[in-house]
Parts: C-alpha cells; structure tokens; sequence
C-alpha cells in the first residue's frame, strides 16, 4: 500500500470531510421538507452506510497521519 504524504492526506481529509458535511446537510434538508422528525433524522445520518464509510475512511487517513507524523520523528 502507497503511503500518502502530508499534502496528500489533508487534501484527502478534506475532500472527504466536505463531501460528508454535504451529505449530512441534503439528509437534514429532504427531512425538513418532508416534515421528518429531527431525531429521525438524526437516527438516518447515524445509519446511512454511506456516512458509515466516509467515517471509517476519514479515521484511517488520520491514524495514517499520524503514523507518518510518527515516523519523521
């Protein structure tokens, strides 16, 4: 596996990070449009597979960061 360096993995975190915000943001709006109650929608943030996986994504890119931040040392 290619190690990413430090300009590489903050431009990934952030892409990801934007991108998730994103999608949390049009979950958050289709349900006040549809008059879905705030913790149902909050259950569906928690639940989408989608926000799962940019999650697990955005803690591996971190933990390879420090990981490479460890090695400089």
């Amino acid at each position: 596996m290619k190690i990413l360096n430090n300009k590489d993995l903050l431009l990934s975190k952030k892409l990801i990070s934007t991108y998730k915000e994103k999608l949390e943001k049009e979950i958050v709006k289709r349900s006040n449009k549809l008059r879905i109650p705030q913790k149902i929608s909050e259950d569906i943030i928690s639940n989408n597979h989608e926000i799962k996986e940019l999650t697990k994504a955005l803690k591996h890119l971190e933990e390879e960061s420090t990981n490479s931040y460890k090695t400089k040392e």
